[in-house]
């Protein structure tokens, strides 16, 4: 993966980059950091400039974010209520008030969840289908993805620039912040399900188990 990314930015450019975050967006396991500290590097040694890789990394997110987005638009709320309540939503305890509730906390918090997403890995690009599940306007939408993104690839490409050959070590430290997020991501979703499991199945059990017989 790691020579296979430099040598498609090194043989094709701004072109290889906005399809590698492209394919990024799409496909979180693709490191970002190493594309554009990379991009970045390769401004100091080449004709293409760090704007130059900013933005075709900033039209690669966009472009990756707006398929995202349009996938999210095909997800009703209705057509997720309705697998709810199929038999599979009631082996799993879901009810229609999580779909709801979820739906009101993106459109409370959605401006916020999409901008600094864009800083998050795996996040970056997934919030784009809960952006479109929710009917997000288009145009807050584009405008938040675009400054999210932008300042993120200014700050890696950057870095890469200033590092100049050292541009790796730059990607590894990135790298790592990313890793922790991700740790920290994990540990938090495993005590959302956690509280889940708590409430929908250990507290229905002992509730059944507890209730009076009928004389």
């Amino acid at each position: 993966m790691h020579d296979f990314i430099l040598q498609v930015v090194n043989q094709y450019g701004y072109i290889g980059i906005f399809s590698l975050i492209t394919i990024e967006n799409l496909f979180p396991p693709i490191p970002s950091e190493l594309i554009l500290t990379f991009g970045g590097f390769m401004s100091t040694v080449t004709t293409m400039s760090l704007w130059g890789v900013v933005i075709s990394a900033t039209l690669g997110s966009l472009f990756g974010a707006i398929i995202l987005y349009s996938v999210g638009r095909l997800f009703s709320v209705a057509r997720i209520e309705s697998f709810f309540d199929s038999k599979y939503g009631k082996i799993l305890h879901l009810q229609k008030n999580d779909v709801r509730r979820t739906g009101k906390w993106f459109v409370k918090h959605g401006n916020v969840a999409v901008f600094l997403g864009r800083f998050v890995p795996v996040i970056r690009s997934l919030v784009s289908i809960p952006a479109g599940m929710a009917k997000m306007k288009i145009g807050p939408f584009l405008l938040l993805t675009s400054l999210g993104t932008l300042i993120w690839n200014i700050v890696l490409a950057y870095l890469g620039k200033l590092a100049g050959d050292a541009w790796e070590t730059v990607a590894d430290y990135v790298d790592l912040y990313s890793l922790i997020l991700i740790i920290l991501l994990v540990l938090l979703v495993a005590y959302i399900v956690f509280k889940f499991i708590k409430k929908r199945f250990l507290t229905t059990e002992n509730t059944k188990e507890t209730k009076p017989e009928d004389n």
